[in-house]
């Protein structure tokens, strides 16, 4: 048996294989598969039209309504109600709904849905989050969702992994969505298409839970097929006090082989903004010279997690968003909503006169909750910055890391943190 990282180990498990190497076609068994209100109905569809009585498994497939939650219009309304049909027929387990629903994202590692060394997949881009609890996990079709909630399978091509170390110390100002952003920056929204994307050093283990799995995140916006760090005692611990089954915690050979390992000095990089109309389209933030804003959104399966909501209330606690720019705060869960209650960020939010809307994806794919008119700007904790992404087609969005958001919404412009007096 031949040296292998750490998503090779865990694709083998899957397949039952003693290894596995790039450009290998398995047969793997699924631990987790989920979907939301827009892929769903798709994937529940494709599961009645191929004579399909009952899923797999009721405690594996999960079912989370939060891109168009709270229900916007009579469509949105229609999609989850057959979720909700579904999932009371195939007495789901993992269904929430209402005051239950957070971005999924947020919720399934919150609720220890998924733990480490699982195989998951989602038909939803950002499924690569998970990667940050030591599991593989990815995107896929609602068909290959569908086929999956029957069979409880799915086939991979075995991906090659690009390596990405980081070491030194982090500024206070910078996270785990800064990292994330300067590899894109580098390498480009197709610079890592079908590979793994490991991360690893110094910085990278210094980084919070919560760090993590906004850097895991973004590894679609890369065009990698998943993102993954290797499991540590952060990881063990956050994954055995929620976890509802037994992790199985995997690292990479010594003599593991990668297709590239890029090396990068932490304690240089200043928090990152990407411009528009791409997550590539990076630099740092002392590079964004007066631009205005006309609304900052602070939220998201990237940054709408507890540490997000604390950076944010540390920067607007006595200071109030500039007259006339909209600010919107959206905590990813109920429980991270509670908490932020329970810590007295709201209050700063609200005195600084940011809107608190409740868990959803909302404005980061254009659905609702803040959408932008011809010609507005926005800053936002978001993953995507794509032409039109949060509204009218001649709009721009720019990315930045919750702590930046939060500064340029109190000055009405891009500006780093330490600008805010």
């Amino acid at each position: 048996m031949g040296a292998m990282t750490i998503t090779e180990k865990i694709l083998a498990k899957g397949a039952k294989l003693k290894s596995v190497k790039p450009g290998d076609l398995i047969n793997s068994k699924v631990d987790i598969a989920l979907a939301n209100d827009i892929t769903a109905p798709i994937a529940i569809k494709e599961f009645y039209a191929v004579g399909a009585k009952k899923v797999f498994n009721r405690k594996r497939v999960v079912l989370v309504p939060d891109h168009y939650t709270p229900n916007k219009d009579v469509k949105s309304a229609e999609q989850c109600k057959i979720l909700r049909d579904f999932a009371h027929e195939q007495k789901i387990t993992h269904y929430y709904d209402a005051g239950e629903v957070g971005v999924e994202h947020a919720l399934l590692p919150e609720k220890g849905v998924v733990v480490a060394g699982d195989i998951v997949i989602g038909a939803d881009s950002h499924t690569c989050t998970y990667g940050a609890l030591g599991a593989f996990s990815t995107g896929v079709g609602s068909t290959d969702l569908a086929a999956a909630m029957v069979t409880g399978e799915v086939w991979f091509k075995v991906p090659e992994t690009m390596k990405f170390v980081f070491n030194g110390k982090l500024d206070k100002w910078v996270s785990g969505k800064d990292l994330i952003l300067r590899i894109i920056g580098d390498i480009g929204v197709d610079g890592a298409l079908y590979r793994a994307m490991e991360f690893t050093g110094s910085a990278v283990s210094s980084l919070s839970m919560d760090s993590r799995m906004s850097m895991c995140n973004m590894a679609i916006e890369a065009g990698g097929k998943s993102g993954i760090i290797t499991p540590d005692a952060k990881t063990k611990k956050y994954v055995e006090e929620r976890g509802e089954r037994k992790a199985r915690y995997y690292e990479s050979d010594a003599a593991a082989e990668y297709f590239s390992v890029t090396e990068y000095d932490a304690s240089k990089l200043e928090p990152q903004v990407a411009f528009p109309h791409l997550p590539e389209n990076t630099r740092g933030v002392s590079e964004a010279k007066n631009i205005k804003l006309d609304q900052v959104v602070i939220g998201s399966c990237t940054n709408g997690r507890l540490e997000d909501m604390a950076v944010a209330a540390k920067i607007l606690k006595g200071r109030k968003a500039k007259k006339g720019l909209r600010l919107i705060i959206i905590p990813a869960t109920p429980a991270i909503y509670e908490a932020s209650m329970k810590k007295g960020y709201f209050k700063t939010f609200v005195e600084a006169g940011a809107i608190i809307s409740p868990p959803t994806c909302g404005p980061c794919l254009g659905g609702h909750m803040g959408i932008l008119a011809t010609g507005e700007r926005a800053l936002a904790t978001t993953n995507r910055n794509f032409k039109g992404r949060m509204g009218a087609p001649n709009s721009e969005l720019y990315l930045s890391n919750p702590a930046v958001a939060a500064a340029s919404a109190v000055l009405g412009k891009i500006t780093h943190p330490d600008a805010v007096k």
